[in-house]
């Protein structure tokens, strides 16, 4: 699914469009259409309670209402071996899917969120040894 993106991407001004699809359950792939970056996304819910607030004047550019399905997901950077991968927990991605619109804000939550936090400690079976 291709969205407008209603707020700058944080280091990719000029990116107006971006293709979302899904991985899995807890992953998605975020392109650039045309030229541009590409991104995996994991969804915060499926790792730790993750809540914000959206400012007002997003939900009004972005059209949010109280029945809009959104979707909410972090930045991933992958590292190899997978464990090393962070997650970028202050500046989510927010997909309005009624009208095919995104944003990425910055949380104000940053005592609660860091930004780029080690996936390690969400995944079972990795060790910080």
């Amino acid at each position: 699914m291709q969205f407008e993106l209603k707020l700058p991407l944080l280091g990719f001004e000029s990116v107006s469009r971006m293709e979302l699809t899904k991985i899995d359950d807890i992953f998605m792939r975020l392109e650039s259409v045309g030229e541009g970056p590409s991104f995996t996304l994991v969804n915060p819910f499926a790792l730790r309670e993750y809540a914000f607030d959206i400012p007002s004047s997003l939900q009004a550019l972005m059209e949010i209402k109280e029945d809009t399905n959104l979707l909410i997901y972090n930045i991933m950077i992958v590292q190899n071996p997978i464990e090393n991968s962070t997650i970028n927990f202050v500046a989510p991605l927010i997909f309005n899917t009624d009208n095919q619109t995104m944003a990425q804000i910055i949380v104000d939550n940053r005592n609660d969120f860091a930004l780029a936090e080690p996936i390690k400690n969400y995944l079972k079976g990795f060790s910080d040894a």
